[in-house]
């Protein structure tokens, strides 16, 4: 199991776009992808409308937590989005 936390950038925060080229990228990996945001639960990676209903918004943490055989290429593959999305 690999974890890395993200702190949100972008000004408008996860909005529908980046959020649903997430979802592609994840559904990509044969992990298991959640997203957690302080004070929520955890959602699946792969669920768009959950990970909008976590109303991330710039300045805020949210965790990831990969668990699966291709976990390494995930974790780089989705710090590598983040940087360059959110």
């Amino acid at each position: 199991m690999k974890e890395f936390t993200y702190i949100i950038e972008d000004e408008i925060g996860i909005h529908a776009r980046p959020a649903g080229n997430l979802v592609k990228l994840i559904k990509t990996f044969s992990s298991s992808v959640t997203i957690e945001k302080e004070g929520k639960p955890p959602v699946s990676g792969t669920a768009l409308m959950k990970i909008m209903g976590l109303g991330v918004k710039c300045g805020d943490t949210v965790k990831f937590t990969i668990e699966g055989e291709d976990e390494e290429a995930a974790l780089q593959q989705l710090a590598e989005f983040m940087d360059a999305n959110l």
